[in-house]
C-alpha cells in the first residue's frame, strides 16, 4: 500500500507541482476535437456516399459515382486508421508539396475513415424510412434530391442516432494512435507524465479512467437525445 501511495506522489507532483495538467488539457480538448469533427466530417461524406448508392442506377454518371464510392468505402475500411494517418502524414502530404499539423491531418483522416463505415450506416438508415416518404415527396413536386435531403434523411439519422453513438465513441478511443503524426492527444499527455516521473502505472490508470467517463458522457447524452426524439414522435 505504501508503494502505490508513493506512485501516487510522484504523479501528483509531476501532474500539479510540475504542470503536467496543462498537457492533460492540452490532449483531451485535442481528443475531443478530432473525434467530434471527425465525425461530423464523416456525416457529410456518409450522407452522400449513401444518397448516391441508393439513387436509381438508371443512367451512367450514378453508375459511375457509385463505382467511386464503393472503392472509396473499400479503401478506408480495408486498411487500419493508424496506416491511414502515416501514409497521408509522411507520404501524400509531402508528394503534393502541403505542410500541414499533425492535428489538423489526423482530424482528416479521422473524418474520411468515418465517413466509409457512416456511408454504411446511413444507407442502412435511409432503407429503413418508409418508401411511401420518397413517394409522398415526389407527389408534392420536390425533387429525388429535395425528398431525400428534406424528408428521407432526417428520418434516417433519427433511426441511426444510436450507431451513431457507437461511432464517436469509437472514433474518441482510436485517437490515441495520432501520437504517430506528432499530435497531442490524453495518451501522449499521460505518457509524457510517465516518462518524467518514471513510474506509468497511476498515469494510465488515471487515463484509462477519463476515457471510461468520456464515454459514459456520450453514452447518456445519446440517451437523452432518443428519449427526446421519442417523445416529439408520441406528439406527432
Amino acid at each position: 500500500m505504501g508503494n502505490f501511495d508513493k506512485k501516487i506522489e510522484k504523479f501528483w507532483e509531476m501532474f500539479y507541482t510540475n504542470g503536467g495538467y496543462t498537457k492533460v488539457v492540452t490532449g483531451l480538448q485535442n481528443t475531443l476535437y478530432i473525434a467530434f469533427v471527425g465525425l461530423a466530417i464523416g456525416i457529410i461524406i456518409g450522407t452522400i456516399i449513401a444518397i448516391i448508392e441508393v439513387f436509381p442506377k438508371y443512367k451512367r454518371l450514378p453508375r459511375i459515382l457509385n463505382s467511386i464510392c464503393r472503392f472509396y468505402v473499400g479503401l478506408f475500411r480495408g486498411t487500419p486508421v493508424v496506416v491511414q494517418l502515416l501514409v497521408t502524414y509522411y507520404v501524400i502530404m509531402p508528394l503534393i508539396g502541403l505542410n500541414i499539423p499533425g492535428l489538423s491531418v489526423a482530424v482528416l483522416v479521422f473524418g474520411f475513415n468515418s465517413g466509409a463505415y457512416v456511408s454504411e450506416i446511413m444507407r442502412g438508415g435511409i432503407m429503413s424510412v418508409d418508401s411511401g416518404q420518397m413517394e409522398a415527396g415526389r407527389a408534392v413536386g420536390l425533387s429525388y434530391s429535395v425528398t431525400m435531403l428534406k424528408v428521407v434523411v432526417p428520418q434516417a439519422i433519427k433511426n441511426i442516432l444510436p450507431t451513431l453513438g457507437n461511432e464517436l465513441i469509437a472514433l474518441v478511443k482510436e485517437t490515441s494512435v495520432v501520437s504517430f503524426v506528432g499530435a497531442a492527444d490524453l495518451y501522449v499527455a499521460f505518457n509524457y507524465i510517465g516518462t518524467n516521473s518514471y513510474e506509468f502505472m497511476v498515469p494510465y490508470l488515471v487515463m484509462a479512467a477519463i476515457y471510461i467517463v468520456i464515454v459514459m458522457i456520450i453514452a447518456l447524452f445519446i440517451k437523452l437525445m432518443e428519449r427526446s426524439l421519442r417523445k416529439s414522435d408520441r406528439r406527432n
